[in-house]
């Protein structure tokens, strides 16, 4: 049996976590009116939106009545960043990251618009948002791994063990939610296992340990954005563009690789969303295939980079990380070449609008 929508909306407004409604934002890039806001009304109306609309601007973009939100089209991109605005992908999801660097807010929370209120094994429906904040708000534990998973959920700790002296933990930078029905996968494997769904619900969060790359899913995440949020930018991708649907994966690679450096956390895990819809499979191999081939070397490359101790900031670690990808990925394409300056515009543009952001360093701590 559903949960009635008041019985729901009575829950979200007694939870701790509501209070969060002045420090985050939610993203959520789209070419469609958002329909899918509805059933996500009980938990997401008490926030703001950001809406970055992709495509033609012209386009009228409906959103249900009692949001609050403010949206953003290719022309508000262009008038808000002037040149730097090639930096920010067009005809892609990768827009997105005009959002994160829009917002005023701590934290953000960025969903798809084909993503829906998944339910948990008991039917009852799962706020995403709610649990992103708790991971966020707990600390992750990346230098050793904790075998009951992650020790400050309820009825879990450390065991025995673990050492004492790292068991404070660290701030948590990044949570990577899961999705239930759809997978999320690459073209051949669509193609090959194209009726197959995801029905596993896994009740767990886990600290990726440091030193381990992800495929980082941009579906369903919540960041800190004053901690790692100059960090995640999506990218080139889109119309005039080699590649496609490696704009999650290459923020993914860049924020791992900086919260090593900077001793941060990534937790993936709950919670858990559903996935209304798979994209055409062989619209994603045109668009993915040099990237099929490319992350044979971009992998290697992230696994061996090294960030100088003079790197205290996200946008220093950024900035080096961007001149490293010119020097050994631009050998592969001069499509890296490319990248590594939109970088480095992306940085610039980032810091134009939050200069307070520029001089933030985070204390490292492993």
């Amino acid at each position: 049996m559903n949960e009635p929508a008041t019985a729901i909306e009575a829950a979200v407004a007694a939870s701790p976590l509501h209070q969060l409604k002045d420090e985050l934002d939610i993203v959520i890039p789209t070419i469609r009116n958002l329909d899918f806001l509805e059933m996500w009304r009980p938990f997401l109306q008490p926030y703001h939106l950001i809406i970055v609309q992709d495509g033609d601007p012209s386009k009228t973009i409906k959103v249900p009545n009692g949001f609050d939100y403010e949206l953003y089209n290719r022309n508000d991109i262009n008038r808000i960043l002037g040149p730097k605005a090639s930096c920010i992908s067009f005809k892609d999801s990768a827009c997105r990251c005009f959002g994160y660097m829009v917002s005023k807010k701590k934290y953000i929370f960025t969903i798809d618009d084909n993503c829906f209120v998944a339910k948990d094994p008991s039917g009852k429906a799962i706020n995403a948002l709610e649990q992103h904040i708790k991971n966020l708000l707990s600390p992750s534990t990346p230098f050793f791994f904790n075998t009951l998973y992650d020790p400050f959920a309820e009825g879990a700790d450390f065991v025995r063990g673990y050492p004492f002296s790292l068991r404070e933990g660290v701030s948590t930078a990044v949570s990577h939610g899961l999705w239930l029905n759809i997978p999320d996968y690459d073209a051949p494997t669509q193609l090959v296992k194209p009726l197959e769904r995801n029905t596993r619900f896994v009740d767990a969060v886990l600290t990726i340990p440091k030193g381990t790359l992800f495929p980082m899913c941009g579906m369903n995440l919540a960041f800190d954005r004053q901690l790692i949020g100059p960090a995640m930018y999506f990218g080139l991708m889109g119309e005039g563009q080699p590649i496609g649907r490696y704009d999650d994966m290459w923020a993914g690679w860049c924020i791992k690789v900086i919260c090593d450096h900077l001793g941060l956390g990534v937790k993936t895990g709950l919670p858990y969303i559903y996935h209304s819809k798979a994209s055409n499979p062989f619209v994603n191999l045109r668009k993915e295939y040099k990237g099929i081939y490319w992350q044979e070397d971009i992998i290697p490359f992230f696994q061996q980079v090294v960030l100088p101790k003079d790197c205290t900031t996200v946008q220093k670690c950024y900035i080096e990380l961007a001149k490293q990808v010119k020097e050994k990925l631009g050998k592969i394409d001069p499509y890296f070449d490319k990248l590594a300056d939109a970088m480095v515009t992306w940085i610039q543009a980032w810091d134009g609008l939050n200069p307070t952001s520029a001089s933030f360093s985070n204390g490292k701590t492993g």
